[in-house]
């Protein structure tokens, strides 16, 4: 599981005022008859098309992150890619629909029911007749047995990842016929719809030795639409081939090519036909889009976009005359800026031709991104300055900076455990409240947290040992610009507590700027003015929340001093010390949404007085070394949607435990907030079988989750997809399952 991290099953979300840690809550139960889940935010975006009109044969090349580690999914460094293959090559006895829902797959299961409770729970399936793997064999009850074992946690030989469900199983039986498998429960379980997907041969899951070994870098026996052909590492490439005894509707495609491609290069892997499929960053989505328009505005067209489009008339008019000049020295300048810019247009306008041959398919993942706040220490510890955080934050006007832009519905997220349309959906944040500054500054006063307090000021360092305090100061300064470098937003009333580095800093940026003058004055009599204009539109564009195509508006100010609106009337101190978190956010390609959301979360935080001091630290070090670890108090980062979520969000959202070495166990639970009464209903959830009282207990759950704040769900993510435009029933599948057989070009 990561912040980008999206699977079925994942590793595998006025203010009311606790007393003695209990919330009431019982008009927030979500208990009412009338189904309150409604319908996902966003559709499936996926060219759909009926089976006779795509034609039979050819290859899709579809970019993935990675070629996988393993292709057992039920070991600890699977992954999303793990999971594809899977879902192409293995048999899944349900899938997701549109809606996030589990159903029935006809092609391995006749029927599945419970058929007794009492004195155990016994689940009958009964499989399709046809159902058989790749080597002639039958699917039966051998297979689930074997899977059985090697997942209930009872043998340590096997290196499982999660033994959820398969635990709770006290015996696998064969029933009247080959056909029926009777599996016998000693604790009821609710999600037991969510075992045996994907279902892995016996001779996979038979002995440790097997299962931890042999479908690592290969699956010998398979029973889906497609086989796994090859798995090449250097090229990247894992070939799926269609399979000659499916006996489902045959697979449409000859060849489906999973190609590692990261995500910064598939822009250059979509022009140089390298990919037909491909998730995409919104930068790339605008560039296609905009390829298409600028096509259809016929020959000659000039670019809106790209490094042609800052050139006005009037700068090309200019340029003209200052390389047709009568001072040499600048001439030739401008003349070597012309050329260079002119093979820079004529090599994007290459690019752009190449893009006009893909469309943009979107949606909404079934994911969403959440705001977590670390409650294991500093001032997140205290319940009411986190209640404080969330009523702070206004969360339509944070989904709309990612979502709007991108053209799609801009909805907060109200639940912890399910998104729109899934069966325990309900919108259970009025369990902790809206966005209300009044509010926010009063659970903060209440906790201690003064206005315009005192705040201690720092010992200057005795001058004897400077030197030393100098070294280490820079070498402090190195790590963090390693790391993408930390600012601070919010007020600064409160002063230096060093004035000679204070005055340090003013004559050096008085210099700076002084040397910045004179060299602008140097570059205008030079004639190199747009030149200078096009560096500084670069770099403006490299500016978090301010690149076309990104997630946040164009324009979105950069975070710095008080907020306009603010409303506090300084910063917070309490006990002579700053109320001041750490903000950690990711800097790396495909995270400007992160930033842009982030920054817009400062400046809100500021209104009520909350300074954040903003760390920007790589892609690879931010969920280990900071998530992870919990070295952060505030973070963005998404999870996955289950249609199981008793299952699989209990460890997400259960109270952390002291270990047996003294350390804590947090599971996945990267807040370190929970409560016991969490916990006693994901338990009461996961044991009753009567599915509507089930997803009650799963929505008083949530409740209680938002009333602790440890984690505030924000919006969904956007799923942006570039397809060729032949392409039928693949791009952008939101909740829904990919039907791998019907995936191909459309018929001519």
């Amino acid at each position: 599981m990561s912040h980008d991290g999206v699977g079925l099953r994942a590793v595998t979300r006025s203010v009311a005022f606790l007393t003695a840690g209990v919330l009431a809550v019982p008009a927030l139960a979500g208990c009412s008859e009338q189904d309150e889940a409604g319908r996902p935010t966003a559709g499936q975006d996926i060219a759909p098309a009926k089976r006779g009109q795509v034609a039979d044969g050819g290859t899709v090349h579809w970019a993935v992150d990675n070629v996988p580690e393993t292709l057992n999914t039920f070991q600890a460094d699977a992954d999303a890619v793990t999971s594809r293959v899977a879902g192409a090559v293995l048999p899944a006895l349900y899938r997701l629909d549109a809606n996030g829902r589990p159903r029935r797959n006809p092609d391995y299961l006749e029927s599945a029911k419970v058929v007794d409770r009492e004195p155990r729970q016994v689940v009958l399936y009964k499989l399709n007749q046809q159902a058989v793997w790749s080597d002639g064999r039958e699917i039966g009850a051998a297979d689930f047995a074997a899977q059985w074992r090697a997942l209930s946690g009872k043998d340590t030989a096997y290196w499982t990842a999660r033994n959820a469900g398969y635990d709770r199983i006290e015996k696998i039986e064969r029933g009247a016929s080959d056909l029926e498998v009777r599996v016998t429960f000693k604790k009821p379980y609710a999600d037991w719809q969510s075992l045996f997907s994907p279902l892995y041969p016996k001779s996979v899951m038979g002995t440790p030795d097997a299962f931890n070994d042999s479908a690592r870098r290969k699956l010998k026996i398979s029973a889906g639409p497609f086989t796994v052909d090859t798995i090449d590492r250097e090229s990247g490439d894992v070939t799926l081939k269609r399979n000659s005894r499916w006996w489902g509707h045959p697979a449409k495609l000859s060849e489906l090519v999973l190609r590692a491609v990261p995500r910064e290069k598939r822009a250059a892997a979509l022009i140089g036909g390298r990919l037909d499929l491909a998730e995409i960053e919104a930068s790339e989505a605008y560039r296609i889009t905009s390829a298409g328009r600028d096509g259809k505005a016929g020959g000659g067209a000039p670019l809106t976009h790209g490094p042609g489009a800052a050139l006005t008339p009037g700068k090309a008019l200019r340029s003209w005359a200052i390389a047709h000049g009568s001072d040499e020295e600048a001439a030739d300048e401008e003349i070597t800026a012309r050329k260079k810019r002119a093979r820079a247009v004529a090599k994007y306008a290459g690019q752009q031709s190449s893009l006009r041959g893909f469309v943009v398919r979107k949606s909404l993942e079934p994911a969403f991104t959440q705001l977590a706040l670390n409650g294991s220490e500093g001032p997140l510890a205290d319940e009411r300055v986190r209640r404080a955080v969330a009523r702070a934050l206004d969360r339509k006007e944070l989904a709309q900076v990612v979502l709007k832009p991108l053209g799609l519905p801009a909805e907060p997220v109200g639940s912890h455990l399910a998104l729109a349309g899934q069966h325990a959906y309900a919108d259970s944040s009025g369990a902790l409240g809206g966005q209300d500054t009044q509010e926010a500054q009063a659970l903060l006063s209440d906790a201690g947290w003064v206005a315009g307090g005192p705040v201690k000021k720092e010992k200057k360092p005795k001058k004897a040992a400077g030197a030393e305090a100098s070294k280490k100061a820079k070498k402090a300064k190195e790590a963090d610009e390693a790391d993408g470098g930390t600012y601070i937003v919010g007020r600064t009333d409160d002063k230096p507590t060093d004035g000679d580095e204070k005055d340090a800093k003013k004559t050096k940026k008085e210099k700076e700027k002084k040397e910045k003058h004179e060299k602008q004055e140097k570059w205008d009599g030079a004639g190199g003015v747009e030149e200078k204009r096009l560096a500084q539109e670069g770099k403006q564009q490299l500016r978090p929340g301010g690149a076309p195509g990104a997630y946040a508006p164009r324009g979105t100010a950069a975070p710095g001093g008080a907020a306009a609106g603010s409303t506090a009337a300084g910063p917070l101190a309490k006990n002579g010390k700053p109320l001041s978190l750490r903000f950690v956010l990711p800097s790396g390609p495909g995270s400007q949404s992160l930033r842009a959301v982030g920054e817009r979360i400062a400046r809100m935080l500021d209104r009520v007085g909350i300074r954040t001091e903003i760390s920007k630290v790589t892609n690879e070090s931010y969920f280990k070394d900071h998530i992870a670890s919990g070295q952060y108090d505030l973070a963005l980062y998404s999870w996955p949607a289950s249609a199981f979520p008793a299952t699989d969000a209990r460890p997400i959202y259960s109270k952390p435990v002291p270990a047996a070495d003294g350390s804590l166990n947090v599971e996945q639970n990267f807040t370190r907030v929970g409560t016991d009464q969490v916990d006693q209903l994901f338990d009461q959830a996961i044991a009753e079988l009567d599915a509507d009282e089930s997803r009650s207990l799963v929505r008083k759950a949530d409740a209680r989750i938002w009333a602790a704040a440890g984690s505030i769900p924000l919006y969904q993510r956007p799923q942006l997809t570039a397809a060729r435009p032949t392409l039928a029933n693949a791009g952008a599948f939101g909740f829904e399952t990919p039907a791998y057989e019907d995936m191909g070009y459309l018929k001519k």
